[in-house]
């Protein structure tokens, strides 16, 4: 296995290769009264623009929470939990609504989940600019 921590650019095999698996994450953003949110999502990893990204709806709380941090950006954590096997990601992040940006995010899914997801004219992006990656692959 992997052992924490990992380089979010540059990480261990295993730990990438858990990324590349299908599992379901958590998104943990922060409300404006201080407290967690933490909800289900997809997420895909790309190390070497480290990335992390999450399609949702543009009017989706975690949007608003993210939007709410401002230039900034928000404090955010994803993660994963097979058994022994654990990740996180943490950073910066934003809401991006080029079409360029989303259309790249669902490519990245469609890769990962292995399912084309389902067209949302209201869809955006939530890029995470990683600054610490940790787990066990």
């Amino acid at each position: 296995m992997a052992a924490y921590p990992q380089n979010p650019g540059s990480p261990e095999q295993p730990y990438l290769a858990f990324w590349r698996e299908r599992h379901l994450c958590t998104l943990t953003t922060i409300r404006q009264d201080g407290t967690p949110h933490v909800v289900p999502v997809g997420v895909t990893y790309d190390p070497e623009a480290r990335l992390a990204r999450v399609i949702t709806n543009k009017a989706s709380a975690k949007v608003a929470h993210v939007g709410a941090a401002g230039a900034a950006g928000a404090p955010v954590a994803v993660c994963q939990v097979d058994g022994r096997r654990w990740a996180t990601l943490e950073g910066r992040a934003f809401v991006r609504t080029d079409p360029e940006r989303i259309a790249e995010a669902e490519r990245r899914y469609a890769e990962r989940y292995e399912r084309v997801p389902a067209p949302n004219p209201s869809r955006v992006v939530i890029e995470i600019e990683l600054t610490r990656a940790m787990g066990r692959g």
